[in-house]
C-alpha cells in the first residue's frame, strides 16, 4: 500500500495478441517513481493513487487523481517500465487522460452533419459536393416524366437534377414534417378536410404531384407551403358553416291610439297648472 492509497493492478490485452498482460510486480510497486513523472505538476493537483494497468510485458501505467479545476474525473497517467533481469524502474511518459466519468467536450461532428434546416442566412454559401447522392447528371435517364420533358427542351437543361433517392428522401421528410397528415393542425381538422380535395390545393409537377401540392389559401396557416394531399386544416374550401338567416330590424312604432292615465303628484312649492316656484337646477 502506498502513502496515497491502496495499489490495485489490472490487466490489459497485450498489443498484437489476445492474451492479457500480467502486471509486473516491481513496476506495480513503483508508485513513488511514477510520482516523479509528475514533478512539473503542482502537488496540490495530484490526488490519491488510483491503481495500475498492465500495458504489456514489463510495462504498466499508474493512475493518480487529478485536482485541476474543471477536470473532474480526469486522471494523471504515468507509464513505467524496466529491462529484463533489472529492478531499476524507468519513466516512459506522463499525461492527463479522461476517466470513465470524466467531464469531456462533446464529440466533434463535421459541419455537414451539424447543419440544420434554416441555418443558412443572408450571404451564406452552401456548396453541394460533386458526389451528393441526392443529385444526378441531367443527361442521365430519369424516371420522372417532368424531368425528362424539361431536359429535352433546348437551352433549359440543367447540369444536375434530383435523383430517385433524393426525391424519396425529400418526400419522406415532407410527409413526416409539420405539413403531413400527423401534424397537430391536421389531426384536429375535420376528417373530410384534406388538402387533396381543397380548391386552394395546387398540385406539384412531376412524380411528386400525386402526394404533394402547395397551399394557396392566404388565410390558411400553411399558405405558400408544400403540404401532403392527406394534410388538412380548418380553412378547407369545402368546410361550410350553416348560414343563419338575418332578421331585419323593424322600425320603432308608437301606438298612440289609446291614452293611459297616469297620476302625477305635486312637487313642493308648485301650484296646479303653474310652473314650479323656481326652475329646476337652481338652488
Amino acid at each position: 500500500m502506498s502513502k496515497n492509497g491502496p495499489v490495485t493492478a489490472s490487466t490489459a490485452p497485450t498489443r498484437g495478441s489476445g492474451r492479457a498482460a500480467k502486471p509486473d510486480q516491481v513496476l506495480t510497486d513503483a508508485v513513488e517513481v511514477a510520482l516523479q513523472g509528475l514533478d512539473v505538476v503542482d502537488p496540490d493537483h495530484i490526488g490519491a493513487h488510483l491503481g495500475v494497468v498492465a500495458e504489456g510485458e514489463r510495462l504498466v501505467t499508474h493512475f493518480f487523481e487529478c485536482g485541476l479545476p474543471g477536470y473532474r474525473g480526469w486522471r494523471w497517467a504515468v507509464s513505467v517500465t524496466r529491462i529484463p533481469r533489472s529492478k531499476q524502474v524507468t519513466i516512459c511518459e506522463s499525461t492527463l487522460l479522461p476517466g470513465p466519468e470524466a467531464l469531456r467536450a462533446p464529440e466533434w461532428v463535421p459541419w455537414q452533419e451539424r447543419l440544420q434546416p434554416g441555418d443558412l442566412g443572408v450571404g451564406d454559401l452552401l456548396p453541394t459536393p460533386p458526389d451528393d447522392p441526392r443529385l444526378q447528371p441531367g443527361y442521365m435517364q430519369s424516371d420522372d416524366p417532368a424531368v425528362e420533358e424539361v431536359n429535352r427542351e433546348i437551352g433549359l437543361g440543367r447540369a444536375r437534377v434530383m435523383s430517385r433517392d433524393g426525391r424519396l428522401e425529400t418526400a419522406q421528410r415532407w410527409y413526416d414534417g409539420d405539413r403531413g397528415p400527423n401534424a397537430p393542425i391536421s389531426v384536429g381538422a375535420p376528417a373530410a378536410a384534406r388538402c387533396g380535395s381543397c380548391g386552394f390545393y395546387l398540385q406539384l409537377a412531376g412524380s411528386l404531384r400525386l402526394a404533394f401540392g402547395v397551399c394557396g389559401n392566404e388565410y390558411a396557416p400553411d399558405d405558400a407551403q408544400v403540404v401532403s394531399a392527406d394534410h388538412g386544416c380548418g380553412a378547407h374550401s369545402e368546410v361550410l358553416v350553416e348560414q343563419v338567416q338575418a332578421v331585419d330590424e323593424l322600425p320603432t312604432v308608437f301606438d298612440d291610439s289609446e291614452v293611459e292615465e297616469v297620476a302625477v303628484g305635486h312637487t313642493p312649492g308648485s301650484v296646479d297648472g303653474d310652473e314650479p316656484a323656481e326652475p329646476y337646477g337652481h338652488g
